[in-house]
């Protein structure tokens, strides 16, 4: 990039001054030219008046800046000229050039380049024509050295600006050399690294923010990883401790009815690593899901109707207030999931009853589903936390009483698959979880 700006930005300047030079050059080629005829058809004038009176003389004096003067009659004979002509024969055209005549002027010993101007006159003895020769020696020399000068301050200039523009962008690359070169030093282990930020207001100090956030990003899911696997490792430790203790006492057991006991606990057992291993599995399945929303038409209102109906009434009967059909794009096995920990969280903590409410959100439309439980309200400081994975507050630690601390996260991961959200709302009757779907298939905010 360093070598392709700096050929540009050459290139660029080289055309600017080739075509800046070629003016300038033309220009004064063409002033100088002018002032030579100029010159030139002036002493023409000069002789003609004279040839016109009858004044000619013999040899005709040279003008300044005059290399010859040459005085014609109708028939070819000289009758005139300068004393550097003397004995030469009568000029004659060759040829036109660039609109001019062009005359052979070798013989006469002029081999450097000279405008001829020619101009007619009437004499007492009749028609004569004048050629006078100017010399452009001068206009050769002034195009030479202005020539030379220009293509060596063009050299100059081009080297300055290619001097100039590979260290300028030597030094604006600098940084991005910098995070390059760190970034591909930062392994899976070393995401606590960040890439150096330059001071200045640009967009590579925006570039280094933005790499910075990233890594931030991925440092704080790294740790979320880490995180759950100690959760989920921490978690299955503590029964398949308990199943295995459970087992090795009912093979030594001598008495039947304990080990029948021992069997039908390490059979719940089973079944809560059953229940643990297949929530780790639907996590798991909702982080690959990636950003796409699941658009499948499901019937809300009568999946909720579905799974209230379904569910036991015990420990708490469920109150259901549901509208008219409501339709949202996603996925129903995974709507029915949401709902049914939901339910499973309100039952759980709900000190009597448990309500749940369907309906539309006022101006926008969206399905609003309302899970209430008359239960203990929940700290402020706490309703973000229950979202988290495998996070049990510190009344339901027990693992009989407060889940494996998964029902929530999943269904916070299943509103956001979906475009929704899950909040939580302190009411004066206990504690309300207000589920937010919208009911375009806009992309999963997640």
């Amino acid at each position: 990039m360093r070598a392709r700006t700096t050929l540009a930005a050459c290139a660029s300047v080289a055309v600017v001054l080739l075509a800046a030079s070629a003016v300038v050059v033309l220009l004064l080629r063409a002033n100088l030219e002018r002032t030579v005829e100029t010159g030139a058809r002036t002493q023409a004038r000069d002789v003609a008046r004279a040839a016109t009176d009858g004044r000619l003389t013999q040899p005709l004096t040279l003008g300044p800046g005059t290399d010859f003067v040459q005085v014609v009659d109708a028939h070819g004979k000289v009758v005139a000229q300068s004393q550097n002509l003397t004995g030469r024969p009568a000029l004659t055209p060759t040829g036109t050039r660039n609109g001019h005549r062009t005359y052979d002027l070798d013989a006469l010993g002029e081999e450097h380049h000279q405008r001829v101007t020619t101009v007619t006159a009437t004499t007492p003895t009749g028609p004569v024509t004048i050629h006078v020769g100017a010399s452009l020696r001068t206009a050769d020399a002034a195009e030479d050295v202005t020539t030379g000068a220009l293509a060596a301050l063009s050299g100059l200039l081009l080297f300055t600006v290619g001097a100039l523009t590979w260290r300028t962008t030597g030094r604006a690359l600098r940084p991005v050399e910098a995070i390059r070169a760190e970034v591909a030093a930062i392994g899976d282990r070393a995401l606590d690294r960040r890439v150096p930020a330059p001071r200045s207001d640009d967009e590579i100090a925006r570039l280094a923010d933005t790499m910075n956030a990233m890594l931030e990003r991925l440092e704080a899911a790294g740790a979320r990883q880490r995180q759950f696997i100690a959760d989920a490792s921490h978690e299955l430790r503590s029964p398949l401790a308990v199943l295995r203790t459970q087992l090795e006492v009912a093979l030594t057991h001598p008495d039947p009815e304990v080990r029948d006991t021992l069997v039908a606990g390490a059979l719940q057992d089973t079944e809560r690593l059953q229940a643990l291993t297949a929530d780790l599995l639907l996590l798991a399945r909702l982080d690959a899901t990636g950003q796409g929303r699941p658009d499948e038409p499901v019937d809300l209102t009568d999946l909720v109707r579905t799974t209230v109906a379904a569910r036991s009434t015990d420990p708490h009967p469920v109150t259901l207030h549901v509208p008219g059909d409501i339709t949202v794009p996603g996925n129903a096995l995974w709507l029915g999931r949401l709902l049914t920990n939901l339910l499973d969280n309100a039952q759980r903590h709900a000190g009597r009853t448990v309500t749940v409410r369907l309906s539309t959100g006022r101006g926008t439309g969206d399905a609003v589903l309302d899970i209430a439980n008359d239960g203990p309200p929940i700290a402020t400081a706490d309703q973000e936390t229950i979202f988290e994975r495998f996070a049990r507050l510190d009344d339901a630690r027990s693992r009989d009483d407060g889940g494996t601390g998964l029902g929530l996260p999943i269904a916070a991961d299943i509103a956001a698959l979906h475009g929704g959200t899950i909040t939580v709302l302190d009411t004066a009757d206990g504690t309300t979880f207000r589920t937010r779907l919208t009911r375009s298939s806009s992309p999963a905010r997640r």
